[in-house]
């Protein structure tokens, strides 16, 4: 793929997820030559905020030019601090991708090399080393983007091959030159939102794939009970204007569309009842868990959407200072590296996964309790009751899964911790905000491959195979190769696992 101006999120999907190489544009890099060329020659007597300064509450000190060179050495290597995991390469990967887009601005005045370099380990599948702690998302990712800088100025570790590595090894072995610092490059890739928007690129695409498996088990589970398809209707979800809900609605009008067990209300209760019947045997209405699908997925996806294209804004956007303006003939000093866009997405995201992992416990809860669903045994148990235990052990993970995401669901976005001398008096805490929207999202995963393993237990005890849509016999038979139909007590957690697993590639 040619890179040349604006990235979209199916751009970063090829990237990133199909690694697909990259190539960079001829007019991108001309365009990086002319900031750089501009910044060189403006800079000349003039102060300017990270190129001849100190950096944040040190600002108000002079740098003499023979020292400029070594000050970004000094910020790159002072603020390779983080700490606790490192994060996945696939977030690693969005990161740089993004750094690279948002300097090929040519707002930033970096040398060519810093555009290339970043090219390349994009596309030898060379992943600095960067931790999750560090940042707290003001003058952008710091501590983050300083393990990245760190790479590119050839010192830090590298994971190579599936090996943890020195950079300086991996680059003698690929032939990898270091980047050239000449006048900012240092504070360029760490003034910025990179790392947030890089995993947060991650985590809308896997928020996808969730709303998708929760549509697919809700129908499955509506298809399990015989409900009536009125809830589903245009007609009924047309009269609420909220696009997402619609939208839900719809697909799961076409995942149903020819499922032999979805009934038509006016089959069965627009007939005639006896004047005498005080209990009707048939059930007007389902649980919520059940009914109103389109009206709890619905919110998911409309955020999800707006999600995305906060996103793919702040991707495409100079989030760096000061920001270098060749039109202009002008550096304009801000706060373009505030995450605060990205931070109250991903916590906004990381409320409506949870909602989305609530809404599968509750339809888990509805399966395994035989009193409420009246059509299953207790924990849809296929083996001998009291002496087996079918899918009670696994509810309890399920359960406190879904409580975890509930505790993580309170916001990063108002939790400033005023820092830096209090020079940086209020922050976004954006990058934890997108960890821990990571987290909920590997939690939901988890909780819909325990109610994906019970629907299709449910579907093998009615013997509903020949009977549901044809999508949800997809869904039937993917799982059944990785699980058997089990009456015999076993040991679960493989299979969770592999569950999990196919449920991320889907």
């Amino acid at each position: 793929m040619k890179i040349n101006n604006f990235l979209e999120l199916k751009d970063f999907q090829r990237i990133i997820i199909e690694n697909e190489r990259i190539e960079l544009d001829s007019s991108l890099l001309q365009r990086v030559n002319e900031s750089f060329s501009f910044l060189k020659e403006f800079s000349k007597n003039k102060v300017i905020y990270g190129v001849n300064t100190g950096f944040g509450p040190m600002a108000q000190f002079k740098i003499s030019d023979e020292d400029t060179h070594q000050l970004q050495y000094n910020l790159i290597r002072s603020h390779s601090s983080g700490i606790g995991n490192p994060l996945p390469a696939d977030e690693v990967k969005a990161c740089m991708l993004a750094r690279l887009n948002t300097l090929s601005l040519g707002n930033s005045g970096v040398h060519e090399s810093v555009v290339d370099l970043l090219k390349e380990l994009i596309n030898r599948d060379i992943t600095p080393l960067i931790f999750e702690h560090g940042g707290v998302g003001a003058s952008g990712d710091l501590v983050q983007l300083a393990h990245l800088a760190l790479v590119l100025i050839g010192e830090g570790e590298v994971f190579y091959k599936g090996e943890r590595k020195s950079t300086k090894e991996v680059f003698e072995t690929e032939g990898l030159e270091t980047i050239q610092v000449e006048i900012r490059e240092g504070l360029a890739l760490m003034n910025g939102t990179s790392v947030m928007s890089g995993i947060g690129i991650v985590n809308a695409y896997k928020a996808n794939q969730l709303t998708e498996i929760s549509i697919k088990l809700s129908c499955a589970i509506n298809e399990i009970v015989q409900a009536y398809d009125d809830h589903l209707s245009k007609a009924l979800n047309g009269t609420k204007l909220h696009m997402g809900q619609q939208k839900i609605a719809e697909k799961m009008r076409n995942h149903l569309s020819d499922s032999q067990l979805i009934r038509k209300r006016a089959d069965h209760l627009y007939t005639h009842f006896e004047e005498q019947e005080k209990v009707f045997k048939e059930k007007v209405q389902e649980y919520y868990s059940l009914r109103c699908v389109p009206q709890i997925l619905g919110p998911v996806l409309d955020t999800l959407e707006y999600t995305e294209k906060v996103l793919e804004n702040e991707i495409n956007s100079a989030n760096d200072n000061p920001i270098i303006n060749v039109e202009d003939q002008h550096v304009y000093h801000g706060g373009n590296f505030h995450g605060d866009y990205i931070s109250l997405e991903m916590d906004k995201l990381k409320i409506v996964v949870t909602k989305l992992t609530m809404l599968a416990e509750r339809q888990l809860n509805y399966l395994l309790n035989s009193k409420i669903n009246e059509i299953l045994p207790p924990f849809v148990n296929l083996g001998k009751l009291g002496f087996n235990f079918g899918m009670q052990g696994v509810q309890f993970t399920a359960t406190s899964t879904t409580a975890e995401s509930q505790m993580l669901s309170n916001p990063m976005y108002v939790h400033s911790i005023p820092n830096n001398n209090d020079n940086q008096d209020i922050v976004s805490m954006g990058t934890n905000a997108a960890v821990i929207c990571r987290k909920v999202i590997e939690n939901a995963f988890e909780v819909l491959s325990i109610e994906a393993i019970t629907i299709v237990q449910a579907i093998e005890y009615l013997g509903f195979q020949d009977k549901i849509s044809s999508k949800t016999k997809e869904l039937y038979d993917e799982i059944r190769r990785i699980i058997p139909a089990f009456s015999s007590d076993m040991i679960m957690y493989p299979y969770l696992e592999e569950v999990k697993k196919y449920l991320k590639t889907t």
